[in-house]
């Protein structure tokens, strides 16, 4: 059984067929990209489907119609085009963008370094071997010539150290 088709149906059918080729070349003039240019197309079309009711039957004049609503949709894709930020694939032009400050790293790094002074020698030599350096614990004990179990509890008591600097002050995570 064959469906019945609509007479909107048989019309747009009848649009696309006669003028599809005309209205694609002309968006091509505006659009370089085939595949866009096809949606635009294909657009044009669906805005001309839903106000059928204003389709004029004389052929000229639903040329010039469709040629119009076509050159709507092209501007409207340029203009959201413009909106849209372009990314940029030059990598000296990405270098070339200011970075953001880094105040805050900075105000952070001078409290550490302010804290971990208040701590004594050994908690400050096992902090920096291990959380600095990266250090095992068994290279920490290695290079500060103690033995791991010390590296462990004086790292312990270091981090409970510092916790303390930064409460007096006034440093709250």
């Amino acid at each position: 059984m064959r469906r019945r088709v609509s007479p909107d149906e048989e019309l747009m059918t009848a649009l696309y067929m006669e003028h599809y080729a005309v209205l694609l070349s002309f968006v091509l003039r505006y659009v370089h990209d085939r595949h866009r240019a096809e949606d635009l197309v294909q657009e044009t079309l669906l805005r001309a489907w839903k106000h059928i009711d204003h389709l004029d039957t004389d052929p000229g004049r639903t040329r010039s119609y469709l040629l119009t609503i076509a050159r709507n949709v092209v501007t409207n894709a340029w203009r959201a085009e413009q909106r849209r930020p372009h990314l940029v694939a030059d990598e000296a032009a990405v270098n070339a963008m200011p970075s953001a400050d880094n105040v805050d790293e900075m105000v952070e790094g001078w409290l550490v370094a302010e804290a971990l002074e208040r701590l004594s020698a050994d908690h400050q030599a096992v902090v920096k071997a291990m959380y600095y350096e990266g250090q095992s614990v068994a290279d920490a004990a290695r290079e500060l010539s103690v033995p791991e179990g010390t590296v462990k509890s004086r790292a312990y008591y270091a981090v409970r150290a510092l916790r303390t600097v930064f409460e007096e002050m006034g440093v709250l995570r």
